[in-house]
């Protein structure tokens, strides 16, 4: 409540929760009623967690009519009050995850999903560092077809790629500076911006954090901000994992180490090639990777992003200081040896993204499992195991993975199978435009 006694302008305030496709759900409510809020939660039910891309409850699926679609118990996460930067009158914004009424964190929540692997870390005493690199594009969709729009500076569009350009930067410098201050009242650790890639794409690193709930919150946090201020500026900020079909995609490459109860890196030996502790989480993320896949793409745009020599991974492989291969290690200090998932695309719920990976690299330390030899030279060209080739294949492989079920619970895995099948079935029905309109704003 001490946010909103100093903020006495905010009159309304959202409260809302990440559904499976990490689409924000929830309510407005005013402000006077934040205590109550505060103390005793709101009530969903459980089925609006387990909607579709389109917000529709999903066909027989057993929270609806065959359960009597029951609420949960909705709480405030941690992160408490913040500011809604893109909306015109000011407004607090609460964050929620579910609960059962009987206290029992909710299976089939996201966020829920993430703490159960952060748990297993603080079992085995343990803590894993998390930073996201998300990439985004600015689109003027105002005239149906996409295009970079104008500079809010010049008015002129930016047409070329201009990679690391600080003149593509600069021509949209009120909206990334007013993207800055967002991000500071926000509490969202923003730290360096670029010019990527592709015509109007970008993207911004948030920085490391001890905590993985805490980032994946900023990760979800921030792409609502891009959204909603975005179009405050009058185009679109969009994480579509592939907008244009002749530029690049965007990702959000994860990067993570992993600390013991003394604060030290566990995947530091003091050599650059790093621990054998780091080499097990590689193979346990390589190990995991057929059945994340759905989660790293997680929409049906999301496999046009990966395809050979486009600048995102479709080998199962890991390399030092590669940007071709699935796992990277970058070059670095001992204090920062990391890893770098680069296979999720930026259309990911972070949420589910952050504790497949972390997950995943839990299992291999737990087994001690042995990685292949790292690769050399291009990934595309090594003969390197494919993930899944289509939406279809990712469907199948993550409900028959077993790595997925030391993973996630049985019960997140059945909700998510019957979304997604749910989400193909219905997709054959729309043309490329419908689709772009669909997953635009979105995801």
């Amino acid at each position: 409540m001490d946010w909103l006694r100093e903020h006495p302008e905010v009159k309304t305030i959202r409260v809302a929760a990440a559904d499976l496709n990490g689409v924000a759900r929830g309510k407005r409510i005013p402000a006077r009623f934040a205590d109550k809020l505060l103390t005793e939660g709101t009530k969903f039910p459980y089925s609006v967690l387990n909607m579709d891309i389109w917000g529709e409850d999903v066909e027989d699926s057993p929270l609806v009519f065959k359960a009597g679609d029951p609420d949960g118990l909705l709480m405030p996460t941690e992160r408490g009050f913040m500011p809604m930067p893109w909306l015109d009158a000011p407004t607090g914004l609460l964050p929620l995850w579910m609960f059962h009424p009987d206290g029992r964190p909710y299976d089939g929540d996201p966020r829920q999903a993430l703490a159960r692997v952060v748990e297993r870390y603080e079992a085995a005493g343990l803590t894993a560092v998390v930073a996201t690199e998300l990439e985004f594009f600015l689109i003027d969709d105002s005239q149906g077809q996409l295009r970079v729009p104008p500079s809010p500076r010049s008015g002129k569009r930016r047409t070329g790629a201009e990679t690391l350009s600080l003149r593509a930067l600069d021509a949209f410098d009120r909206f990334f500076t007013a993207l800055y201050d967002a991000c500071e009242a926000m509490d969202i650790p923003a730290d360096t911006a670029i010019s990527e890639a592709a015509p109007g794409q970008f993207e911004l690193n948030l920085m490391h954090q001890p905590d993985p709930l805490k980032a994946a919150d900023d990760a979800w946090l921030f792409k609502q901000l891009v959204k909603g201020l975005a179009r405050r500026f009058g185009f679109a900020g969009s994480f579509m994992a592939k907008p244009y079909e002749l530029f690049n995609g965007s990702g959000m490459h994860m990067h993570f180490s992993v600390l013991d109860r003394n604060g030290d890196n566990v995947f530091d030996d003091g050599t650059d090639r790093g621990s054998d502790i780091l080499r097990h989480a590689v193979a346990g993320c390589l190990d995991a990777m057929p059945g994340s896949t759905l989660l790293f793409a997680p929409h049906e745009n999301s496999y046009d992003r990966l395809v050979p020599n486009a600048h995102a991974p479709t080998g199962i492989g890991w390399a030092y200081e590669n940007r071709t291969s699935a796992i990277r290690i970058p070059s670095s200090g001992p204090k920062a040896r990391r890893i770098e998932h680069r296979t999720p695309g930026g259309d990911v719920n972070p949420y589910l993204t952050v504790a497949a990976i972390l997950g995943a690299a839990l299992n291999g330390i737990e087994d001690k499992a042995e990685c292949p030899p790292p690769i050399t030279g291009n990934a595309y060209d090594q003969g390197l195991a494919q993930l899944p080739a289509d939406w279809g294949a990712a469907i199948d492989a993550f409900e028959h993975s077993p790595q997925t079920r030391r993973i996630f619970p049985a019960h997140l895995i059945e909700n998510l199978v019957m979304t997604k099948r749910q989400e193909l079935h219905y997709m054959a029905e729309l043309s490329d435009e419908e689709t772009v309109e669909l997953y635009l704003d979105t995801v």
